[in-house]
């Protein structure tokens, strides 16, 4: 049974327990989702605009094209879950968990994902521009077509990631921990002719 349109705005729906249930349009806005634990749920174009999620544990959930503004995402674990197409706008992410996560053409622009771990990730055609990523750990994660422009990486780790030519050169590298592969595909989109 898939619920349409309906309005859980302010609802408080902490520490439950949901699986297997789908959600379209519906708005969240402001709801207490604390310790929510959600398993093989889809949510397709719901608001989740001011939702402390905080503590809350998320398994093979879909949320896609979903808004996520001023949420509260500290301490979440998202695992073996899909946030296809989906926006985030000034949200906490301070100890948040993702394993084995598909964020494919996610807005995450100018967030602040500093220390973040993202590694292994799907964050293919993302928007991260202007995004704090200084010290994440971005190993092994796919950023093909991924918008870095403006995005900071100091410290960042982006050994084993996958990074197209124009987020090479897009993307301000300085500091950045990469392994040689890498170094030698950012040479070439810089111009270098390698021997």
């Amino acid at each position: 049974m898939t619920e349409t349109a309906e309005d859980y705005r302010e609802a408080v729906l902490s520490q439950q327990w949901w699986e297997k249930r789908s959600f379209v349009g519906c708005d969240f806005t402001e709801a207490d989702l604390r310790g929510l634990r959600t398993q093989g749920c889809t949510f397709d174009q719901c608001d989740f605009t001011k939702v402390d999620f905080e503590g809350s544990r998320h398994e093979a959930s879909a949320f896609r094209s979903c808004t996520f503004d001023r949420s509260v995402l500290a301490g979440t674990r998202w695992s073996s879950c899909s946030m296809l197409g989906s926006s985030f706008v000034d949200c906490r992410f301070q100890k948040v968990a993702f394993t084995e996560c598909d964020l494919s053409l996610v807005s995450l622009s100018r967030n602040r994902l500093s220390k973040v771990d993202l590694s292994g990730l799907r964050l293919r055609e993302a928007n991260l521009t202007e995004a704090d990523l200084t010290g994440a750990d971005l190993r092994g994660t796919d950023l093909t077509g991924a918008r870095l422009a403006g995005a900071k990486l100091d410290g960042a780790d982006l050994r084993g990631a996958r990074i197209d030519a124009n987020g090479l050169v897009q993307a301000n590298l300085s500091g950045v921990h990469v392994d040689t592969e890498t170094a030698i595909a950012y040479a070439a989109a810089h111009g270098l002719v390698i021997h």
